[in-house]
């Protein structure tokens, strides 16, 4: 069979351009090439029309090369593998694509603060995770740089100023939202162009707690970085910790329990349901429901409670490690969880359609916040967002791992992507997830829930379809230490369409816009 990779490789060296296809996973294709070879290669790419980027970082010091390598990361959801190639730098520039790419604007930038890469050509040039604090040489993620707090004195602490959009003229006003927020939420800076209460244009900037979780994971053993993967997004611990510990799977060869694969994937459902009654419950809030919005935040505490009971964390964390489970779930609390779940269909039903029947419910959500089909693509859109605009794809369908090929369930989608579309997505997939559970639960084999799994070195790349869509993780593993561990969650792609989906509509629909997306500031602000 002719993958991406192949037929990549195939048509490079037939107009006599030097490449190599790397042996790896057969998840993924990886083909590397010389900078020389980029452009062709990338139109290409381009000319071909099948493919979208959805991912790209650097590297320092990769494998045998000495200095800087990019690695961009294409998606063809009808073909199973993804397609990633390997470009060596002779040195610290490289062709920005963000004109044929949109959402490489974001990932060039984030790799120029992280190293100090320079993408000749770039529409937009402004920093994005280092904000004016930091000195304009300070590039975090370079080997040189050493992970502990900096002793700056304060006139060392100036950066290049962040120049938002300027937008003037008569009637328009601009509102800035943020950092600080009145509730318990994360920063993030919201910077709307109004004309009466009409938004015409939103300008969003984030990071303002940017963790440095990337660098931190340097020189570490794999085994001891897990705890980083969990704490990527609190809400997003079983997806994350799943990611890396396939990452170090692949790495290793290690196949884990039959058991701890099918108990897996009831973790990273069991999930899912929880976000997505939150989402529901806090889209109601926001138009003064609270009546319907009880009845689904009763059903999440409850699905949080058994979380705790099988894992001993309301959010999952401490059982998903390479190899498998650190722990077994009792075939007993599995089975009165299965009891549970046909009172919870029931009585999610019952909150689904008490929201349904509700006349201003449906008039706030309907027509509210569209995103346009036409953005998923160029904006690396996935998750809810995106089924609920039109664009059927789904990690664990279009890239299979774990269960999820062995598993029976729908792909909801809907094609008015605004809030009402996101609400009745998520609310099917909340059902699909109690499905795959029961079909689990009453299909689990006994036996161990953990195999072996070594420190060898290497790199593996590993995509899961988490609540708010698909969450990538690339771990590199030189002389038996994280060497570059790579995060890229669904909101660091999926903020963008916030930007899009406010226009049109009125500033007091912003925190329900917003809502129904509920996209995580942790997950970007790595």
């Amino acid at each position: 069979m002719n993958t991406l990779g192949i037929i990549l490789k195939q048509t490079l060296e037939a107009r006599n351009i030097k490449c190599l296809l790397r042996e790896t996973d057969a998840s993924e294709d990886h083909v590397c090439i010389d900078m020389d070879s980029f452009a062709e290669t990338l139109q290409f790419i381009i000319s071909g029309q099948l493919l979208g980027l959805i991912a790209m970082w650097a590297a320092e010091d990769f494998e045998d090369h000495s200095g800087f390598t990019l690695f961009y990361v294409f998606e063809n959801h009808n073909v199973q593998e993804l397609l990633v190639l390997e470009v060596k730098l002779p040195d610290k520039s490289a062709p920005s694509i963000a004109l044929d790419f949109p959402i490489a604007c974001y990932f060039e930038r984030e790799i120029k603060d992280g190293f100090g890469i320079e993408f000749e050509g770039a529409f937009d040039k402004r920093r994005l995770f280092l904000h004016e604090a930091y000195p304009d040489s300070f590039h975090p993620l370079l080997k040189s740089f050493e992970n502990q707090a900096l002793d700056m004195k304060p006139e060392e602490q100036k950066g290049s100023e962040y120049i938002f959009k300027e937008v003037d003229g008569e009637g328009i006003y601009q509102i800035p939202v943020g950092p600080v927020h009145a509730g318990i939420i994360e920063p993030g800076h919201f910077r709307f162009g109004v004309m009466g209460e009409t938004i015409f244009n939103l300008e969003i900037r984030h990071f303002y707690k940017h963790r440095g979780l990337e660098k931190l994971a340097e020189n570490k053993k794999p085994s001891d970085c897990i705890a980083i993967a969990e704490s990527i997004s609190g809400d997003e611990s079983a997806a994350n910790a799943a990611a890396f510990a396939m990452s170090l799977e692949k790495i290793n060869a290690c196949t884990i329990p039959e058991r701890a694969c099918r108990l897996r994937t009831i973790l990273l459902e069991m999930e899912r349901i929880y976000s997505h009654l939150g989402d529901m419950a806090g889209m109601q809030v926001d138009v003064a429901y609270p009546f319907g919005a009880s009845m689904l935040f009763i059903l999440r505490e409850e699905i949080l409670r058994y979380n705790a009971l099988f894992t001993g964390s309301r959010f999952l964390k401490g059982i998903i490690v390479p190899g498998g489970l650190s722990r077994d779930i009792e075939t007993e609390k599995l089975k009165d969880f299965n009891r549970y779940l046909a009172g919870f269909k029931t009585r999610f039903k019952e909150a689904f359609k008490t929201a349904c029947d509700s006349s201003w419910v449906i008039d706030r959500f309907d027509t509210t916040g569209i995103v346009k089909h036409e953005l998923v693509s160029p904006l690396n859109l996935s998750g809810p967002i995106a089924r609920a605009s039109g664009a059927a794809i789904d990690t664990r369908r279009n890239h299979p791992y774990g269960t999820y090929d062995r598993v029976k369930f729908n792909l909801p989608s809907k094609n008015e992507g605004d809030v009402l579309a996101r609400f009745l997505v998520k609310a099917d997939e909340i059902k699909n997830s109690v499905n795959i559970i029961k079909e689990i639960i009453d299909n689990l084999p006994e036996g161990p829930v953990l195999s072996q799994c070594s420190d060898n070195d290497g790199h593996a790349l590993t995509v899961v379809e988490a609540p708010r869509g698909q969450n990538l993780h690339w771990v590199y593993v030189k002389n038996g230490v994280i060497d570059r561990y790579k995060v890229r969650t669904a909101s660091f792609c999926n903020w963008w369409a916030i930007e899009h989906a406010v226009l049109d509509n009125i500033v007091p629909d912003f925190p329900l816009i917003n809502k129904s997306m509920n996209l995580s500031y942790a997950g970007n602000d790595l």
